[in-house]
């Protein structure tokens, strides 16, 4: 007969999410193992209960628990009741090194009386109990702000069937959905039809019937969703809505950089979608900043991961022939592009971040992040140089210019005062979308304030404002979220193919800015301009093509909300 836990030792009872809840109940398999279970604000703790005097202990931190649920069993005739529990704890890998997120169940069988009813509702009040306590014990980061999707959260999930090698759908069923399922979250899946869907049905959807909006996709269909918030009359409140990502495409930078965040150990494929499903499912919310991006057609877009031109924009849009590979692609582009390796002639302006005060001599730069590795990188061997006379105006790089330039738009302001225009507005008064009180219009020099690059040949030049470009390009190692910087990276004509491969290599684990390339060069950000002079190139915006010519943009901390870590 197992004990009564329905009347535990009061000293022992847990109430809320104080004291000890405690329990011994059956195997599920054979009700002559038992378990004593032991539940406490951050832990559940099982022992079997043995006569050997060496009793094995588990015990699984409520961090990692995403759900627990009571129910009856199969047959008719059993009195018993159970209930599970379903964790996602750090586990060494089968075949490699390292540990992941992997999935374990703990089940117990609760037959304290004869009656069917009071078994239940005691394992009911176990399920509860476990909920409770994990709920409130979600892993968070030192020096972060959160907030928690409303319980219990009603979601939208936005799947691309076509996103990566079409297999989308197929990974939220084999992996998403039932970790929902265990975490108890509704859900209503939306398939999209085509190019644009999203942002259609995001702007024109009764946003009161969610709680939240998820992708699972690559990182193009968020850029819908965003812009299709932004697009809303009630922009303000819309965009307000906790937005996840469930890595189901090629790159998958947004759900790499959010598991990095998180401080877990590097995922990729199915690790890095179990990784987003886990987070999803403890609901913790904070903050994602924006970049307003301008066009030179005055089209106004929004963008939460990069802007990019030359090498990088070229990679991405040239790949997509090879998209049936998955995340390969980018590789293959990557190499067939340095193959006829192109250099662009361009302006460039940026408002710098301002720094605090200078570090003492040999200590790190301000402009490396402090998680920027620091040790001799795999690049500092090889020559940065490229053969002479290969690309014009050599001799100009790496000169900056805050006063004098040729006259063009993207010339110092002798004027002071900041002309911006004025943001549209409704016919209620409403602000039609935030203002951009950094950027002059894009026929106007830029201020004073800015740094002008002097005119000169770039090989690419990438603004980005999360940690990572794809799964394996960590591109920005201190960038987070919401550090409220554009994070920008500029090459100089000049460097040798090899010198620009090891480059991107030694990003796979943030070391690039460790190598030394004269060649490289990083500055945090608040704004900038790029006016492309070459007649011929590509511009693309979180990874999507955008039309080609003069672009500039702005920073927005933390505009949006992000389901995180």
């Amino acid at each position: 007969m197992e004990k009564d836990a329905s009347e535990p030792d009061p000293s022992r009872q847990r109430n809320g999410v104080l004291g000890v809840l405690y329990g011994e109940f059956s195997d599920t398999l054979n009700d002559r193992v038992r378990y004593s279970v032991s539940l406490t604000e951050s832990a559940l703790t099982i022992q079997r209960i043995s006569a050997s005097p060496d009793r094995t202990k588990v015990v699984f931190n409520l961090t990692d628990c995403v759900g627990c649920r009571a129910y009856r069993g199969p047959d008719g005739a059993d009195v018993g009741a159970y209930f599970t529990a379903y964790f996602y704890p750090f586990k060494r890998r089968w075949m490699s090194a390292g540990v992941a997120r992997q999935r374990v169940e703990q089940c117990f069988r609760v037959a304290l009386v004869q009656d069917p009813l009071a078994n239940l509702q005691e394992a009911e009040r176990w399920a509860r109990a476990i909920r409770d306590a994990s709920a409130l014990q979600a892993p968070r980061r030192d020096g972060a702000v959160y907030t928690e999707v409303r319980r219990p959260c009603r979601v939208m999930i936005l799947v691309n069937p076509h996103s990566g090698r079409g297999q989308a759908l197929q990974l939220f069923t084999g992996h998403v959905q039932g970790m929902l399922t265990e975490a108890s979250v509704p859900y209503t899946l939306v398939i999209t039809e085509h190019q644009n869907h999203a942002r259609e049905l995001v702007k024109k959807a009764d946003l009161s019937q969610c709680d939240a909006l998820v992708i699972m996709s690559g990182d193009g269909l968020l850029f819908e969703v965003i812009n299709g918030l932004m697009d809303r009359e009630d922009w303000q409140e819309a965009i307000q809505i906790p937005l996840g990502i469930l890595p189901g495409g090629s790159g998958n930078a947004l759900a790499a950089s959010v598991h990095h965040y998180s401080q877990s150990p590097p995922a990729w494929n199915e690790e890095l979608l179990l990784s987003c499903g886990f987070m999803l499912c403890k609901g913790l919310v904070g903050s994602l900043d924006l970049v307003s991006i301008h066009l030179s057609s005055r089209q106004r877009l929004f963008s939460f991961l990069s802007l990019a031109w030359g090498f990088v924009a070229d990679v991405d849009i040239e790949s997509e022939k090879y998209r049936h590979v998955g995340a390969i692609r980018f590789l293959m582009g990557t190499l067939v592009r340095l193959a006829t390796l192109r250099v662009y002639q361009g302006r460039l302006a940026y408002l710098p971040v301002k720094e605090g005060p200078k570090p003492p001599k040999g200590s790190i730069k301000a402009n490396h992040p402090p998680s920027t590795p620091q040790h001799p990188s795999l690049c500092s061997s090889l020559p940065c140089r490229l053969i002479p006379n290969t690309s014009p105006n050599q001799n100009s790089r790496h000169n900056h210019n805050s006063t004098n330039s040729n006259r063009n738009t993207i010339t110092n302001s002798s004027n002071n005062a900041l002309t911006t225009k004025k943001p549209e507005t409704q016919s209620d008064g409403k602000t039609r979308a935030p203002l951009d009180s950094l950027l002059p219009g894009l026929d106007q020099p830029v201020p004073e304030s800015w740094t002008v690059v002097k005119e000169e040949d770039f090989v690419l030049v990438l603004a980005i404002y999360q940690s990572h470009l794809a799964e394996d390009l960590w591109t920005a190692p201190g960038a987070t979220a919401d550090d409220g910087m554009i994070h920008l990276f500029y090459v100089t004509a000049g460097i040798s193919r090899p010198a620009l491969l090891r480059l991107f290599l030694a990003m796979e684990k943030g070391a690039h800015l460790a190598c030394g390339c004269p060649y490289l060069v990083y500055e945090k950000v608040k704004a900038l301009r790029l006016e492309p002079i070459s007649p011929q190139g590509m511009i693309t915006v979180d990874g999507e093509m955008v039309e080609y010519g003069p672009v500039q943009a702005q920073i927005h901390p933390g505009l949006a909300r992000l389901i995180c870590g």
